[in-house]
């Protein structure tokens, strides 16, 4: 029998196994994808926190400042131990000035945390990773269960019970497998809801007919707001608050068919956000098959709002604790990025190894 049972193979789930086969536990991790890597595997592969905590609590004013201490504190040396387990590092920088953290290859992350959890399991093994293999519920006995299922940002009937109703109309930039079953499990076992169960942290991202693909969710996504005009269908207009856009994306989930026009005046389209200048982001959402109308003094391209994860789920303690022996981490666990902005990579492994220390009696 393993020692510790994990439902998910995303950061979380993974992070988790791995700290705990680094104590000398023998931890199953059961996946219901066919490969790992969950949500990690779809993103950036930067992991971040802010650089001043007065900042994330202003940002994330409505979350629990008890985890986003831990988090705040902790990450860096998580990212130390994601190096030492091989993990391939692009960029030792966030280019944001209001942020530190790693950049990751998120391909080879997987790859680095899967060995440290114990690879796939076999038939002779009690631990290692089973992909195929959802979780149906917790364990039987005195084992300890650890939710890493990854939210619900990919269940339209879970979205549009707790956050829009306009989730049919939204794009899913999620795993597919985060369907909900970890809130789902954590709640039969007698956990209860953290805050935010309405937010979402979502993109803007080239509407249809274009077509996006896996590999191209960070590549279209439309990040120039605060150089547009941002509109809904009825003419409605919204102005960004947030450096990030996360509230535009947020407005724009509400707004009918989940979409928002930005209309950009031609003497913007030189700005850079990051590493691309605004004219190149319009440029692949129209070689993707996005709706762009471009007229003599500026251009304007559909947009739709792209649920990347969910932000509540099932409230924890600092141990990561939903309630006796059931523990959640990721985006299964809410309360942490509420009300703003937070990397759900560094909150997930932050919490996946808590998560594993306290499940097997360590201290967290």
């Amino acid at each position: 029998m393993p020692d510790v049972i994990v439902a998910g193979a995303g950061m979380a789930g993974l992070a988790a196994a791995a700290e705990a086969r680094g104590l000398g536990a023998d931890p199953l991790v059961v996946e219901k994808l066919p490969r790992p890597g969950g949500s990690m595997r779809l993103s950036s592969g930067v992991i971040w926190r802010h650089r001043e905590f007065d900042r994330f609590r202003e940002e994330c004013a409505e979350g629990d400042d008890r985890l986003q201490r831990l988090l705040f504190e902790r990450l860096d040396a998580d990212l130390d131990w994601l190096e030492s387990l091989g993990a391939p590092v692009v960029h030792r920088n966030t280019g944001n000035p209001l942020t530190t953290g790693t950049r990751f290859e998120p391909e080879g992350l997987t790859a680095a945390l899967m060995e440290a959890a114990g690879e796939e399991a076999d038939s002779g093994s009690a631990g290692g990773v089973q992909l195929d293999d959802p979780a149906g519920g917790a364990p039987p006995g005195d084992i300890p269960l650890i939710l890493a299922t990854g939210g619900f940002a990919a269940s339209r009937d879970l979205l549009h019970a707790h956050v829009s109703p306009e989730a049919d109309h939204a794009f899913l930039r999620a795993a597919r497998g985060s369907t909900g079953d970890g809130l789902r499990i954590g709640l039969e076992a007698g956990g209860r809801v953290s805050a935010g169960l309405d937010q979402v942290y979502a993109r803007a991202m080239p509407a249809p007919p274009a077509r996006v693909g896996e590999d191209d969710l960070v590549r279209l996504s439309q990040l120039y707001a605060r150089h547009a005009t941002v509109t809904n269908e009825r003419g409605e207009s919204y102005e960004p608050r947030t450096w990030s856009e996360i509230d535009v994306a947020q407005w724009q989930l509400l707004q009918p068919r989940a979409r928002a026009w930005f209309t950009v005046a031609s003497e913007r389209l030189d700005e850079r956000v990051r590493e691309r200048t605004v004219a190149e982001m319009i440029e692949a959402a129209e070689t993707a098959g996005a709706p762009v109308q471009r007229g003599d003094d500026d251009v304007t391209v559909e947009t739709v709002a792209g649920v990347t994860t969910t932000l509540g789920g099932l409230a924890i303690d600092e141990h990561a604790r939903v309630t006796r022996g059931v523990f959640a981490c990721g985006a299964d666990a809410g309360g942490i990025a509420t009300g703003g902005y937070a990397s759900g990579l560094a909150a997930a492994l932050v919490f996946g190894r808590i998560a594993a220390r306290a499940a097997l009696g360590e201290t967290p």
